[in-house]
């Protein structure tokens, strides 16, 4: 039996225990995974240390993708807390949705109950691998890993310490496990495993997710993918504007909910681009803009159709100028990836009709696309963004994990 399978049975009958396991012995797994983590610090430095340094022997990696596989203790300790946060979360299994009666005397009504098996699919990010298990094992599920070749040695050490905490805490083994064999042959083995996953997750870039999406047989909820924008309207408050607009670029441009494309109205355009420009060139951004907007900025390089399609990850950013509010919303809807979007703007009317048209999971009027996060909107940790319409969408957080099942009373009815 290949490492999948035999990690995948193992998920399957956890998560017929951690079904019904109590709130209280899932918030004391999560209470000792955090406390694990952090007493481990050193040991999980130090296989993150050898993920950075085989990452330093191969070209071809960005700044922002060596942030996103740095580990630190503070960001250890974020990881910790995270778990923290997650424990002190309302338990969502159980919970009666509703309950109405039906002519005949039946008790009809919703319950919410764990999807089952969850596997994770996601890229360089460690951090990834703590608020997963938590979220999933708080929702009642078990959980399967895999992350990229780059994380392998810090995702082997994490998911010992958790999946250890998690048995000292009296939760079935195999409720958290990490697909270990790096090969591409395993990732898609793992998105045929019908008969074991309820749900596949993909976090990570475009590249990712279309692989899962192309390959998998497993249901799958889409994630990740963020070519966010800001709109800069005619009618704004211009400082405003510029610390919005600075902050959805360069507070951490690796992730997902970073502006790939600010698009500004005619109107303020001559005011506002010199000064964003500036401040922006200043903390390392390339700028690339459409012809209205080098007639402003002239070292700004020629945006190309590609650019306006483009999630960076990088300290990258397209501008465009634009003639109305109308132009924006058109550009964003058929360029944007439907993860998040903003307007900068007083005009009330504006706002409303920004917030109605845009199609996107998160929406927002002055204020940075960077919120876009689960711990952010009081979601505790988060599985991902999802970007796509069924079952869930924006932050993935406890709820975003379960299903609902019909619960029936009767008596002795017969039809």
């Amino acid at each position: 039996m290949s490492e999948v399978k035999n990690k995948a049975a193992e998920a399957k009958e956890a998560a017929v225990r951690m079904a019904y396991i109590s709130t209280r012995d899932k918030d004391a797994a999560l209470l000792k995974m955090a406390e694990y983590l952090e007493a481990h610090q050193e040991e999980i430095l130090a296989s993150n240390k050898i993920d950075l340094d085989n990452l330093a022997k191969k070209p071809g990696y960005t700044k922002a993708f060596h942030d996103r596989l740095e580990l630190n203790s503070e960001r250890i300790i974020g990881m910790a807390d995270g778990l923290r946060e997650i424990r002190f979360l309302s338990d969502p299994i159980g919970e009666v949705i509703s309950m109405w009666k039906r002519p005949n005397g039946l008790d009809i009504g919703q319950v919410r109950v764990p999807l089952g098996v969850l596997g994770i699919i996601y890229e360089a990010r460690p951090n990834v691998t703590a608020d997963a298990a938590g979220l999933a094992l708080k929702a009642g599920n078990a959980v399967i890993l895999r992350g990229s070749s780059e994380a392998i040695e810090s995702n082997k050490k994490l998911v010992e310490i958790l999946s250890k905490a998690c048995q000292e805490a009296g939760l079935p083994g195999g409720c958290i496990s990490l697909i270990e064999d790096t090969d591409r042959e395993a990732a898609k083995e793992l998105m045929r495993m019908n008969d074991y996953l309820d749900v596949l997750i993909p976090r990570g870039g475009e590249s990712l997710i279309r692989s899962v999406i192309e390959n998998a047989t497993v249901p799958v909820i889409e994630t990740g993918v963020g070519n966010c924008h800001t709109y800069v309207d005619g009618e704004t408050d211009m400082e405003m504007a510029a610390k919005i607009a600075f902050n959805a670029k360069t507070n951490r441009p690796g992730v997902c909910n970073a502006m790939e494309t600010l698009l500004v109205h005619k109107d303020v355009a001559k005011d506002y681009l010199p000064e964003i420009a500036k401040a922006l060139e200043e903390a390392g951004v390339e700028i690339r803009g459409c012809e209205v907007t080098r007639e402003v900025i002239p070292q700004a390089l020629p945006a190309s159709e590609e650019d306006w399609k483009t999630e960076y990850l990088d300290l990258i950013l397209s501008i465009k100028v634009v003639g109305s509010i109308d132009e924006a919303i058109d550009h964003i809807n058929k360029y944007g990836s439907k993860h998040s979007e903003a307007i900068v703007t007083t005009n009330y009317s504006n706002s409303r009709k920004f917030m109605t048209q845009v199609d996107a999971a998160a929406v927002y009027v002055n204020a940075s696309t960077r919120f876009t996060d689960g711990n952010e909107f009081g979601l505790g940790a988060e599985m991902g963004i999802s970007t796509q319409k069924l079952h869930a969408r924006g932050p993935m957080g406890l709820k975003a994990l379960t299903t609902i099942k019909y619960i029936v009373f009767g008596e002795g009815q017969i039809k």
